[in-house]
């Protein structure tokens, strides 16, 4: 794919719009398609302690699933070559060279990089669960909320396009009607409304600050690879020891290969956003408060209090990102326009804006003197 395609702003009636790298969009937007049994959260650290967190998040679980990292990084012009290796990734793999069963899609739609990402974690997640068409599953047992669920929607995407070649594959994301109206549905609609349609596109610049989203998952053949959809291939970074007791292997591989992109920029670079697509937490704490139940304890013992803490804390989560993305999806600047358009009317706007540059000009002062 051209590498324009991540700063270069759509012009067909296909557009796919710029969204936010944030846990409760990107686990809204892969519900809307029928996943279950996933969530998106932030890794704030990568030290061992913070990926141990990930598949022993609270005390009695320590095998909850995670399917893959996803990466927000600051694109580079090199970074964006297809000779990886100069990087010390690897090169990309093509041909017979890919794993049997790693799905790979390459861009060829602007901005649609996020989607795409979450789309290669949720298609390579191990032993996930398959809808059939008349939306049963092949597979009933989900193992306590363990094994992803893809959902009707994404089972026939993938179905469909088990056989097609990475161009092809990310062709046919790009023209999917609904996976670009979700994606697009998390969108400010503010974009839209500031933009003149009469006009073309402005092509970003070496000044401007332009991000790119790739994947990080795990292959039953003992191996990690790097999907990203502006190469011709995905790249291994290495291997990992498929050991029951240490499921966070992979994780530390795919760790070390994000440090290694991270030591390619300024120690001063901070914008970097890293999310790892894992078990929903509601799913292991009902299970461990049925555990609990099992063998006799009570709901008033501090151990069934503080799960039950913890149950609801997930549900105000929840609740909040619902309340978010509905102020994501609502356009304030009619409103604004408006407000404004009544104040000048009024004869109000001149006494406000002499009051404003008053207050800013006393604020400037006193961060002057202190």
């Amino acid at each position: 794919t051209n590498n324009k395609d991540i700063i270069i702003m759509a012009d067909s009636s296909g557009d796919w719009c710029t969204i936010e790298s944030d846990p409760g969009v990107f686990t809204s937007l892969i519900e809307s398609f029928g996943v279950k049994n996933v969530e998106l959260t932030e890794l704030w650290s990568l030290d061992d302690e913070s990926l141990q967190t990930l598949t022993a998040p609270i005390e009695g679980v320590d095998n909850a699933a995670v399917h893959g990292l996803i990466f927000l990084f600051k694109w580079q012009r090199q970074s964006s070559s297809a000779t990886a290796s100069l990087e010390g990734r690897g090169t990309p793999l093509t041909g017979d060279a890919v794993p049997e069963g790693l799905f790979f899609a390459q861009q060829t739609v602007q901005n649609a990089c996020a989607t795409q990402a979450i789309l290669s974690v949720l298609f390579n997640a191990r032993d996930a669960i398959v809808a059939q068409e008349g939306g049963e599953s092949k597979d009933e047992g989900d193992d306590n909320g363990r094994r992803l669920v893809l959902g009707q929607t994404l089972s026939n995407f993938k179905d469909f396009t088990c056989h097609f070649p990475p161009d092809l594959r990310g062709e046919a994301i790009g023209s999917s009607d609904e996976i670009r109206t979700a994606h697009n549905s998390f969108g400010r609609s503010e974009d839209a409304f500031l933009s003149d349609p009469t006009k073309p596109k402005r092509m970003a610049t070496d000044d401007d600050d332009v991000f790119h989203f790739i994947a990080y998952v795990p292959h039953e053949n003992g191996c990690v690879y790097e999907l990203d959809g502006l190469q011709q291939g995905p790249i291994r970074v290495g291997e990992f020891k498929k050991d029951e007791a240490d499921k966070d292997q992979w994780i530390k591989v795919a760790r070390d290969a994000i440090q290694a992109r991270l030591s390619n920029y300024s120690p001063t670079e901070i914008k970097f956003n890293l999310m790892a697509i894992v078990q929903d937490r509601r799913t292991y704490l009902n299970e461990r408060l049925s555990a609990l139940a099992a063998i006799g304890i009570e709901e008033n013992d501090p151990a069934m209090v503080h799960i039950q803490s913890e149950l609801h804390a997930e549900e105000e989560k929840r609740a909040q990102w619902a309340l978010e993305n509905a102020r994501r999806h609502h356009n304030y600047l009619p409103f604004c326009v408006e407000l404004l358009r009544s104040l000048a009317g009024s004869g109000k706007m001149d006494g406000l804006m002499t009051n404003a540059k008053t207050t800013a000009a006393e604020k400037r002062k006193r961060q002057q003197k202190s």
